[in-house]
């Protein structure tokens, strides 16, 4: 066998999606019951071993699984033998965050009143051009967003068009690229008409 680079264009595989993203959580029980409440996650697979499959080394864990919707898997750790959990201090708390879809501008609106309901403060809707969100954090201080999409066929169009340019602009740079100005214009017309 040799090492050839594909042809055309296509690479040596193909993704079938994302199996599924894990986290690591305070208490599996507390997250598990968080999710299925706030967001509706149906919890559905638990694996709890006394050592690491991979590496073989001790480390008893409890890994739940959460189905986050359309073959989505939200999964977590409960590592009691580990130091308490932390964060990325050197990373801003809105970077890192998990982002789930909804349908609709009202869907989005009602996980927000949902959301308050329960007591959890709720930072939206931000208007991104294409998409709308909520945010806030869950139990393990994990930041969630919600989407909805709403930009036509042509501006995601465009965003793909544009996509490799500001790369390549922001690469040499470090500034923001204005190839997707647009984006923030939508955002800023529709919050000034709501002003007024």
């Amino acid at each position: 066998m040799t090492d050839q680079a594909p042809q055309s264009g296509k690479h040596a595989f193909s993704l079938g999606g994302v199996h599924h993203v894990a986290y690591r959580c305070k208490d599996a029980k507390e997250t598990v019951e968080w999710y299925g409440k706030v967001l509706g996650m149906d919890y559905t697979t638990a694996f709890a071993e006394d050592h690491v499959p991979s590496t073989g080394e001790y480390d008893p864990y409890m890994h739940v699984f959460l189905d986050a919707g359309n073959g989505n898997i939200l999964a977590f750790f409960e590592l009691p033998n580990q130091k308490d959990m932390g964060r990325d201090e050197n990373t801003p708390q809105w970077v890192q965050h998990l982002a789930f879809k909804v349908d609709s501008e009202d869907d989005l609106l009602a996980a927000k009143d949902h959301a308050e309901s329960l007591g959890i403060d709720v930072l939206g809707p931000t208007h991104h051009g294409i998409f709308k969100s909520i945010y806030f954090f869950d139990p393990n201080g994990h930041r969630v967003e919600l989407a909805t999409d709403i930009g036509t066929d042509e501006q995601y169009a465009e965003l793909k068009r544009v996509a490799p340019v500001m790369l390549e602009e922001w690469s040499e740079t470090k500034t923001a690229p204005k190839h997707a100005d647009w984006l923030h214009e939508i955002a800023h017309k529709e919050n000034a008409s709501k002003s007024n």
